[in-house]
């Protein structure tokens, strides 16, 4: 139950909590009062072993998903820890993997990676198989810069934190580029802003309703995730020490800021 360097979470259909540990090279799990279950991992590059674990996403059956960082691929246990496959390698084919680092499951299974050297992100079916891949290296439209993190809605929208671009990246299911947010919905680009307009199906405006700070640029954002219950999409913007949230709509609407 002690951590050195803990570096993602996730939560079970029970509530229990799990976090993996860069550091101690092992997720370990709480129930929903904080109290110590169990942990599972060890250092190495075997089966079911870690080398800097970092993200970790649960899919419906409660198993788990845990980037394995200088492995450079993505292992997939049972709840308590047993092993169940791997898939990735290091490589930049599709399917290849430098430095994963972020993961999400969506609601039918598949598996979103988030892989920072490689500048893109990888969709993967429950058992590893690869399907796409989102993005590629570059500042502009739909371009990433050491991807971070990644989530994914209900309606199978992708939200990638693109951590050296300093903004957090849109896309719809099909791949497509909705938006790119930046840190406050009225400083979105007008080029931006044309394209979010000229996608009536998809997001079509958001309002933050709530942040740490006054500043409104992202900076190096790291971790991103969707909360379904209110729709609303959560951004850890790490180098200004603050979390901002906003609202999903699907109707444009002139954003409006309770900061």
């Amino acid at each position: 139950g002690e951590f050195i360097w803990p570096a993602g979470l996730a939560i079970d259909s029970e509530e229990n909590l799990y976090i993996t540990d860069e550091w101690m090279n092992r997720v370990s799990v709480f129930n929903s009062s904080g109290d110590f279950l169990y942990c599972w991992g060890s250092e190495g590059s075997g089966d079911g072993e870690l080398n800097r674990p970092s993200g970790i996403a649960i899919d419906h059956n409660d198993d788990a998903y845990v980037v394995d960082g200088m492995n450079h691929r993505i292992q997939k246990f049972t709840k308590h820890g047993e092993y169940i496959t791997q898939f990735g390698g290091f490589g930049d084919g599709p399917g290849g993997m430098n430095s994963p680092w972020g993961i999400a499951v969506d609601e039918r299974g598949c598996v979103y990676v988030a892989a920072h050297k490689n500048h893109r992100v990888q969709k993967f079916d429950a058992d590893g198989s690869f399907i796409t891949s989102l993005g590629s290296y570059g500042k502009g439209r739909g371009q990433l810069n050491r991807p971070s993190d990644v989530a994914v809605d209900p309606e199978g929208d992708v939200y990638v934190c693109d951590w050296g671009n300093d903004r957090v990246q849109v896309f719809a299911p099909d791949g497509r580029f909705i938006a790119s947010l930046i840190g406050d919905a009225q400083q979105m680009a007008r080029g931006h802003q044309e394209q979010v307009d000229a996608n009536p199906d998809v997001i079509k405006a958001r309002r933050r309703v709530y942040t740490l700070e006054p500043e409104w640029r992202f900076a190096m954002p790291t971790g991103v995730t969707f909360d379904a219950e209110n729709s609303r999409l959560i951004v850890a913007d790490t180098q200004r020490s603050r979390v901002q949230i906003y609202n999903k709509v699907k109707d444009y609407m002139e954003p409006q800021f309770n900061l």
